[in-house]
């Protein structure tokens, strides 16, 4: 297993594994602490571990936590999504950098996303598992949900979405998150 940068997003990593692969399938390290440790994370850090199911089109994000926020470890375990990360946190060298990820089954790559970035995605296939490995217990009351189709960020999302839940359709933009933000709002 690999560790790369993620130029476009300042501390956010790419985990790539190196499946083995044979008549009966495959077999790969998923998750490798030595290897997250090497790029200054800490293993144990991680607390929840979650997965969704999504069909073909469905778009779930951009989501963020606000507070102390939340990084997580981003899989596609089964199917192929396209994953996007923005940077919100205002004193990044990356604030507002937006990048463009294929995860999929066959690669089994992980990304990490640094706390203070929304992230979301939409499967590109008949089914998409996502794994999630998060480093705080969810409270509801700290999420963010920003509109997936706000023209500031303009996100050429592949497929067209056939599904997103009404959180998400009714999320704000990203500018009024941000004035939420600077006015001292929790959201």
């Amino acid at each position: 297993m690999k560790a790369k940068e993620v130029p476009q997003i300042a501390g956010a990593h790419l985990f790539e594994p190196t499946p083995h692969a044979d008549a009966r399938g495959f077999f790969c390290r998923t998750f490798d602490a030595e290897v997250v440790r090497s790029v200054g994370l800490d293993p144990a850090a991680f607390v929840q571990d979650s997965v969704s199911r999504s069909v073909r089109g469905v778009l779930r994000g951009l989501h963020l936590r606000s507070g102390a926020g939340e990084a997580k470890l981003v899989r596609c375990s089964y199917g192929r999504i396209f994953d996007v990360v923005v940077d919100l946190r205002p004193g990044s060298p990356t604030y507002l950098g937006r990048a463009f990820f294929e995860l999929s089954g066959e690669t089994q790559a992980t990304l990490y996303v640094p706390a203070g970035c929304a992230h979301g995605f939409q499967s590109l296939t008949d089914v998409s598992d996502v794994s999630y490995r998060i480093d705080r217990p969810h409270d509801p009351a700290e999420d963010v949900t920003i509109a997936f189709d706000d023209p500031d960020l303009a996100i050429d999302w592949p497929l067209p979405v056939t599904s997103v839940s009404e959180r998400d359709r009714r999320a704000p933009s990203l500018a009024e998150v941000l004035k939420q933000r600077e006015e001292g709002s929790p959201k």
